[in-house]
């Protein structure tokens, strides 16, 4: 049966792609950044994964303020790199599996879980990053080497769902994919953050100590994580540090023990704390 070996949580900085696709990932300003992912690319290599479940949040290009949906699934066959305002990323069109995403769709919804389904939907910066930093450059002409399920969650316009139902829906997505019976190997994404504010009096507001707390809590406490509320992350991460709720449907799909493999935290890129770590369930 189809089994979720991992979970990465990931940043998805705009300007990590910008450097990836202009190749100055190599400049003194953006190396401490992608030193950290180093690591990330080998193991990625050895735990190659058949599926990856990419929860990310979309930045206004397949959603407006005149659809707003809090979960969408995305079930097309493939995903195109959207165009955020200057052009679509140069990286590859994005593969699906269509199959599992429908069954994943209906287990979701069986489950009380009334998610939107999308059936045509781009892709910004918030999947197509992560999916950089852990497969490395890629053209439009390659492959990704992964099929990729996208989740779209809004984190974008309030109210966001809670730290505690994020959890919950990947409880809900663990039971869905235990309950294929194709034998293959899945990954789960939570992406954003981690604190960064954008916008008004506060920006430019990093929380470096309540970053690594939470992912302190996020790996060995998770029923504490689950309880983060919206106030708590607004205040201590700023306005678009609530993208951490994203997070916790990647933890809520793997096992209550995790064993954390790798762990990268700098700051800033780009006016933001950037995160991550990689997470193995323990069977």
């Amino acid at each position: 049966m189809a089994k979720i070996t991992a979970g990465i949580a990931c940043s998805h900085v705009p300007a990590i792609g910008v450097a990836m696709d202009q190749h100055i990932t190599d400049q003194p300003y953006w190396q401490p950044v992608f030193e950290g992912f180093e690591y990330s690319r080998e193991w990625n290599k050895k735990n190659k994964p058949d599926v990856v479940f990419l929860v990310y949040n979309d930045h206004c290009t397949a959603f407006d303020a005149s659809v707003i949906p809090t979960f969408a699934l995305g079930c097309a066959a493939e995903f195109t790199p959207a165009d955020e305002g200057w052009g679509p990323r140069p990286v590859p069109v994005v593969k699906n599996h269509q199959e599992f995403a429908s069954h994943i769709a209906q287990s979701l919804v069986l489950d009380e879980f009334d998610i939107t389904i999308m059936n045509e939907m781009d892709v910004d910066h918030g999947l197509t990053v992560p999916l950089s930093v852990m497969f490395g450059d890629k053209t439009p002409e390659d492959d990704w080497g992964t099929l990729v399920i996208p989740l779209a969650v809004n984190v974008v316009q309030y109210p966001a769902p809670t730290a505690n139902r994020c959890y919950a829906l990947g409880q809900a997505i663990r039971r869905a994919v235990d309950s294929w019976d194709e034998d293959i190997n899945v990954h789960i994404y939570g992406t954003g953050g981690m604190s960064h504010q954008l916008q008004a009096e506060r920006a430019g507001l990093i929380n470096a100590t309540w970053d690594q707390q939470f992912m302190d809590i996020l790996v060995n406490e998770p029923e504490k994580a689950r309880k983060i509320s919206h106030v708590e992350f607004l205040r201590e991460t700023g306005s678009e540090g609530i993208e951490m709720v994203m997070w916790l449907v990647m933890r809520g799909a793997l096992d209550e023990k995790v064993t954390e493999v790798h762990r990268h935290y700098h700051v800033p890129a780009s006016n933001t704390a950037v995160g991550h770590l990689i997470l193995e369930n323990h069977a």
